[in-house]
């Protein structure tokens, strides 16, 4: 089956890849920081968020696309209900990455498949991670490692990487923590 990811996430790619699953890649270009400003101001979970995006994402390409599976994705950071949004500089990722240290959060992902401009079913997944207690020389060290585009791309760390090294405890899949939960969305894809 092909289907077109509305995400210019590479990792997001990767996995629909592994899962023989054949995309094209239309990135949604919407403003997330202008929706997830409305959604917080109306007092929108992190939950709520991702699964909004996600479907704005979709809906927007899917109007484009006619009669095209589309599939649009986003993850977030809910550490105890509070909303952590991808970093916009290096001194946001260090402030990020400072308010994680030590503390559990929650990585939620969710995924949206539209047909035609209207969603015809999504998921949501969360994972749970533990932080190890940094320094932080090490917090710095760790952030130096990863360039401005993953940075910035993907959050402050990268599970598939080194990133991994970073936590005590990892409760949750791995597809989910690097934004696919792509066990459903086979599941979903197969019965279509």
């Amino acid at each position: 089956m092909k289907i077109i990811l509305a995400s210019k996430s590479g990792v997001r790619k990767k996995i629909l890849n592994e899962n023989q699953i054949t995309c094209e890649v239309f990135p949604s270009n919407i403003d997330e920081d202008e929706v997830k400003n409305s959604l917080l101001s109306s007092g929108a979970s992190p939950l709520l968020i991702s699964k909004n995006l996600a479907e704005l994402k979709a809906n927007k390409i899917s109007l484009k696309s006619p009669d095209k599976i589309v599939l649009g994705a986003d993850s977030v950071i809910d550490l105890n209900g509070e909303l952590i949004s991808k970093p916009n500089d290096r001194k946001e990722a260090l402030n990020i990455m400072k308010k994680l240290n030590g503390k559990k959060h929650r990585l939620i992902s969710s995924v949206c498949i539209s047909k035609n401009g209207s969603m015809i079913w999504n998921h949501t997944d969360a994972a749970s991670l533990t932080m190890k207690e940094l320094n932080l020389d090490q917090i710095k060290s760790y952030l130096q490692k990863v360039d401005d585009k993953k940075l910035y791309a993907y959050g402050v760390y990268q599970i598939e990487a080194s990133g991994k090294d970073l936590f005590s405890k990892i409760e949750g899949d791995e597809d989910t923590i690097m934004g696919l939960p792509i066990k459903k969305i086979k599941e979903y894809l197969n019965n279509l």
